[in-house]
């Protein structure tokens, strides 16, 4: 057990091959482990999240690889207008998960190293890369426990992960990671189920399996920085906007299971009960191909 700001943290690594539970620090570092030889379930209980439930991104990272690779050109198109993560900068991809960002973004020029706690994103986005011909460094760590030399990067990415970490070490570390002009972007997207009936009635049944689910009811609002954040970073500019991002029925229900609400935390008959609960709503609300009403925001921090 690890405490984070006050809260417990748990996270146990589950080794099939030894049959046992071996319990962690919240700092893993997984890099030297075989991803392609041992297949590992890491539970993850953190009470800031869901309440203390339980996931395992690892139990969704097919999922996680097919479906949740849907930012928009605009996503990324509103990074390198920044001049960000582009030709010439090396840049550090924090809880990479499936390699979305530096994948995508790949073709600018900068120099990638993706880094996540889950040795099945890591496999995943190893995948990926290698069949696009993609030269990524990709690593099993915890963002606590990366490990690269003082003034390494020029920029730091955090997409959709940034409230998952331990905030009083990591802020430091990011500080000393990046060079003296280096820029920290957090980068966030998510449907407002307020607003778009079939994201709210997706929602809903989530929450019938997972109550204490703290994904639901987002509303449009700039990202989240922690405190601790201006004791090393300026904050240089933030911007929230709004995307209608592209679905099938399919794709759809892809992307709800990967959400850590559903995939990555719900018994395999837990599972199988939203499965079908979800797929029959979406045959009552929803045509074959529909766009989901999303808001997307970035910040932008410089080092002190």
């Amino acid at each position: 057990m690890t405490l984070i700001n006050g809260n417990q943290i748990e996270i146990k690594v589950f080794d099939e091959e030894k049959n046992k539970c071996k319990r962690t620090e919240n700092h893993l570092y997984l890099r030297h482990e075989s991803i392609e030889e041992k297949k590992h379930n890491m539970d993850i209980s953190d009470k800031r999240i869901d309440d203390g439930k339980a996931f395992d991104w690892g139990k969704t990272s097919e999922e996680y690889a097919k479906y949740r690779d849907i930012y928009p050109e605009i996503f990324y198109r509103k990074i390198v207008e920044r001049g960000l993560c582009v030709k010439g900068q090396k840049v550090l991809d924090l809880g990479t998960g499936t390699g979305v960002i530096p994948r995508n973004m790949y073709r600018y020029g900068a120099s990638w190293i993706g880094t996540d706690i889950s040795m099945e994103q890591i496999a995943q986005a190893k995948k990926l890369a290698e069949a696009n011909c993609m030269d990524i460094d990709f690593r099993a760590v915890a963002t606590e426990n990366i490990d690269f030399q003082k003034g390494s990067f020029d920029v730091i990415t955090a997409c959709q992960c940034f409230w998952y970490f331990d905030h009083d070490k990591v802020m430091p570390l990011l500080s000393e990671l990046l060079k003296n002009d280096g820029k920290l972007l957090i980068l966030y997207m998510a449907w407002l189920p307020f607003e778009d009936e079939i994201a709210g009635a997706s929602e809903e049944i989530v929450l019938k399996y997972s109550p204490k689910w703290s994904g639901a009811g987002e509303t449009r609002k700039p990202v989240w920085i922690p405190g601790i954040a201006y004791r090393y970073f300026e904050l240089e500019e933030h911007e929230e906007y709004d995307v209608r991002i592209p679905f099938t029925r399919e794709s759809w229900h892809g992307r709800m299971k990967a959400c850590r609400g559903v995939g990555a935390s719900l018994s395999d008959d837990e599972l199988a009960c939203w499965e079908k609960e979800h797929l029959q709503m979406l045959e009552k609300k929803a045509p074959e191909k529909f766009e989901i009403l999303h808001y997307a925001a970035l910040a932008v921090l410089s080092k002190k």
